[in-house]
């Protein structure tokens, strides 16, 4: 063998060696520094059914494909791992999938790893050129796993007869499609995970998993957004922001849901307003507020301040097709539990919309006559002004601008999903849909003073009481 040749095959073998090193390298490297920390919080949960809704360049793509590779390695280090894992990675098209999902997994899939490469097209010895049909990977409990790829365009057809452990969506996938890769994990109670960017408006992705209608205990989502990516640069992100309409940069920048007219409360962010519950001192407890209806939802919600002027929404009833013996009861109910403050006569208070004061044909009685004789005084004298009451919203919505801040409980769920879909209609009116949380949440944030009306610094006494309560349930 000539001198020539084989210093050619030491390269050849020291180039592999080094792809090799930097494979391993990179996956490390994101186990150890480089995830941020709702790519985290995605790998951690344990719920069967997550979904990262990103915009672009995020990094909802990294944190998807090094799940594949953890839980088909079993090296996962936030969930049980197990040998002879079969997943699937699904993208929109084998063109996509190319481009995308495969070439994340061969960026983190160190090449001592696989023990076998399926092709449909291109080279086994040259995978990122082609497009894979299956990769098998060692698994350290000495096993052989499986990742299949499969594309929407091949048809539901495709999907069907395998039972699965895991299925990975990149992108959102048609309807049929995700129900039927929901069989397909059901024999071995495996997991569904998608990481997409909103682009198509309100799918049924929407309503299924962002607002999860069917309340399924195990359904999780996640937003990402440029901020949230460290590695981004900031000056690209400025010519993004300027070169975009706000539809489209909601959905590519923030990865929200759009349709038409944009949200009237995109200052609403999950992972700030929305804590868990604590026991409330009894001296934050506010106001009850009520947006009434029979036929309609009728929605109350219990409303506490803290001594920063911060507001919590603690407490929530909301039903339909039900009659005021049922409302004032379930007030009445909450309120003990509770402990909400009453009067002498233990009747609870209230603020209630004012058409809660006209009779109709079916009643000789208004509604806040009839609220008053079950024991709950309601207040109809409120400031209905819808344009001045969303801006005051606003206002508890941003954080650091003087203002107390807005935080909510999340068993509040219906409030929670009115503020993900409450939308503008043409010119400055809300879409009068599904807005009853909304309104009563007006009535009462009108009720609260300015910054300039706060109360007098506190004593050093209770200056100390509240630090130690904020420690205690840990709101920012």
């Amino acid at each position: 063998m000539q001198r020539e040749e084989i210093l050619n095959r030491l390269a050849a073998v020291e180039k592999e060696l080094n792809k090799r090193r930097s494979d391993a390298e990179r996956l490390n490297g994101y186990n150890k520094t480089k995830k941020h920390k709702k790519q985290l919080a995605f790998h951690k949960c344990k719920k069967r059914n997550r979904w990262v809704f990103g915009g672009n360049r995020s990094g909802k793509t990294e944190c998807g494909a090094v799940e594949c590779i953890w839980m088909l390695r079993g090296i996962h280090p936030y969930r049980k791992n197990r040998k002879d894992v079969f997943g699937w990675a699904v993208s929109l098209s084998a063109q996509v999938q190319r481009d995308v999902a495969q070439a994340k997994i061969l960026s983190y899939l160190p090449r001592g790893w696989i023990a076998g490469i399926t092709m449909l097209s291109g080279r086994r010895d040259s995978p990122a050129g082609g497009v894979i049909d299956q990769i098998k990977i060692k698994n350290v409990f000495g096993g052989i796993s499986t990742l299949g790829f499969k594309s929407c365009d091949q048809g539901r057809e495709k999907f069907q007869g395998s039972s699965l452990d895991f299925v990975w969506f990149d992108e959102e996938p048609p309807r049929d499609i995700y129900e039927e890769c929901v069989m397909r994990v059901m024999d071995r109670r495996g997991d569904i995970f998608g990481t997409m960017t909103p682009l198509k408006g309100k799918t049924f992705i929407y309503n299924e998993v962002y607002l999860n209608r069917r309340r399924n205990p195990e359904m999780w989502c996640e937003f990402m957004n440029w901020e949230d990516n460290p590695y981004l640069c900031k000056k690209e992100i400025k010519y993004l922001e300027n070169a975009l309409d706000g539809t489209a940069l909601d959905a590519r920048k923030y990865g929200r849901f759009s349709e038409g007219a944009g949200l009237v409360y995109p200052e609403f962010d999950e992972a700030v307003h929305v804590i868990r519950p604590f026991e409330i001192p009894r001296d934050w407890q506010d106001k009850i507020s009520i947006d009434p209806g029979l036929n309609n939802p009728l929605s109350a919600h219990w409303y506490c301040v803290d001594w920063d002027g911060n507001v919590y929404v603690v407490a929530e009833h909301f039903a339909a097709g039900r009659d005021i013996d049922f409302h004032a009861e379930a007030i009445k109910n909450i309120s003990a539990k509770l402990g909400w403050k009453t009067d002498g006569r233990g009747r609870v208070s209230a603020l209630i919309d004012s058409a809660a004061n006209q009779r109709t044909l079916a009643s000789a009685k208004s509604v806040s006559e009839l609220f008053y004789e079950r024991g709950i005084l309601v207040d109809t004298n409120v400031d209905k002004d819808v344009y001045s009451g969303i801006n005051r919203v606003k206002s508890f919505l941003r954080r650091g601008n003087g203002e107390g801040d807005l935080y909510i409980f999340s068993d509040c769920v219906n409030m929670i999903e009115e503020f993900r879909t409450y939308r503008w209609q043409d010119g400055d009116t809300p879409l009068k849909r599904d807005d009853h949380c909304m309104d009563e949440l007006r009535y009462y944030a009108m009720t609260r003073p300015r910054p300039a009306e706060k109360r007098e610094e506190l004593s050093v006494i209770a200056a100390d009481k509240r630090r130690r309560i904020r420690r205690k349930k840990g709101v920012r």
